[in-house]
């Protein structure tokens, strides 16, 4: 019979490989309630019209990435490609404005996109999300900025860059737009066949492209500085004004364009050279005009998302994400099986972390068992013990024996193991 592989792009994530999503997504929660954001969790499955609207038609996640399809009631649903408009969407849907003017909120989750599978990047990847809604200031763009690079730092990830640029608002883009996609036409034919489409779409998006050509292309490129308004600049100078209050050192990175159409002002993105063209480990930016184009109140906003594959990939190996018993019984003949059996849960109901053997096999064997699972300490119960009601109990990490009495047995583990 064939066997059944995973989807390509779908990646399982192992017992052994948990322990590190688990601390990653703990240390996330712990920091960003620090700063007073709270979690909420949006369903993985949207209309599709919401990508459409929020992230745009012109992308190449609507043209080409979205995982729709059309349900047996012949609405088109969409597989969440992104974060942002699903938490937007739930902050309208049920009027999160009118009991709290300020909205901090964060989401952790698969998304979905059919892109080519590459190191650090599937099909179905992890984002952690954090959008915050009701103000337009741009010390809050700092701020949040401040949070990721703590969060950052807190993973011991290291070769790290900021890079910011102001993309302007719905005033002043348009003459840059016109700008960009006179020069661009002039150089039409040395586009790929991608950027000539954005062309007569969005010709911002060319600066997105990875190609060496359209790369080389857009370096005599008109850049939106040079375009945005008097508030836009003063918006950006007091941001960079905060960051450099926090000691932030960051990069000006005037091709910065994010991949997004509700984008406006202040952009971001945490960059390594570690991850190779993909380098990105964690971007975001401000999109005031993304809650009035959903169907909402003209309410501001601005978050980041960080790709939890791509960190992991950069966080150093520690022994710290793993999960271990704190005790493993080796029980020796069928009355100590008996003892073994109970002990081991009365002591899991107690929250201890326990293992046994359940195949009787033999001392050696069980002492190997426990060490393969790293347990703390093993108890010693045999047939023998159990007459002479008393027990050894072995410190795996220094070889040390404890003699225990059999009728406190429970209280001396849980205190011994508390101890160390």
């Amino acid at each position: 019979m064939e066997k059944i592989t995973s989807v390509r792009g779908f990646k399982d994530i192992l017992p052994q490989e948990t322990g590190i999503w688990q601390y990653l997504e703990q240390k996330a929660r712990e920091i960003f309630m620090d700063f007073g954001f709270r979690e909420i969790r949006v369903p993985i499955l949207e209309k599709t019209d919401l990508f459409k609207k929020s992230i745009g038609d012109s992308t190449d996640i609507v043209e080409k990435e979205m995982y729709s399809f059309l349900d047996r009631g012949d609405e088109s649903l969409t597989l969440r490609p992104e974060a942002t408009a699903s938490v937007v969407r739930a902050y309208i849907e049920h009027a999160l404005y009118t009991a709290e003017p300020i909205a901090k909120l964060f989401t952790i989750g698969p998304m979905f996109r059919r892109e080519r599978p590459q190191k650090g990047r599937y099909r179905q990847f992890h984002q952690i999300d954090v959008e915050f809604l009701g103000l337009d200031d741009p010390r809050i763009d700092a701020e949040i900025i401040l949070m990721l690079i703590r969060f950052l730092q807190c993973m011991k990830v290291n070769d790290l860059k900021l890079e910011i640029n102001s993309l302007g608002c719905h005033e002043c883009r348009p003459q840059f737009r016109e700008e960009l996609t006179v020069f661009l036409r002039n150089r039409e034919k040395g586009l790929c066949e991608d950027c000539r489409r954005r062309l007569h779409t969005n010709p911002l998006r060319v600066f997105d492209c990875k190609t060496v050509n359209c790369k080389t292309l857009i370096d005599d490129a008109p850049r939106l500085s040079g375009y945005t308004c008097s508030a836009c600049k003063q918006h950006f100078e007091n941001l960079k004004q905060c960051l450099k209050n926090f000691a932030i050192s960051y990069e000006i990175n005037d091709k910065m364009v994010r991949g997004l159409d509700y984008y406006t002002r202040t952009a971001f993105e945490v960059v390594t050279e570690s991850l190779g063209a993909q380098n990105a480990i964690a971007g975001g930016g401000r999109y005031d005009g993304l809650v009035k184009a959903l169907g909402g109140p003209d309410i501001p906003g601005i978050g980041f998302a960080v790709g939890m594959e791509r960190l992991i990939s950069m966080m150093p190996s520690d022994s710290k994400y793993f999960i271990f018993p704190d005790l493993f019984i080796a029980a020796l003949g069928d009355t100590a099986q008996k003892e073994a059996f109970t002990l081991c849960n009365r002591l899991r109901m107690k929250g201890v972390k326990a293992e046994m053997d359940y195949a009787g096999k033999s001392l050696k064997s069980q002492m190997k068992r426990a060490d393969k699972l790293k347990s703390r300490y093993t108890l010693i119960l045999g047939d023998k013990e159990i007459a002479e009601k008393r027990v050894e109990l072995r410190n795996m990490l220094n070889g040390t024996q404890l003699s225990l009495d059999l009728s406190s047995l429970e209280d001396n583990i849980i205190n011994t193991i508390k101890e160390r």
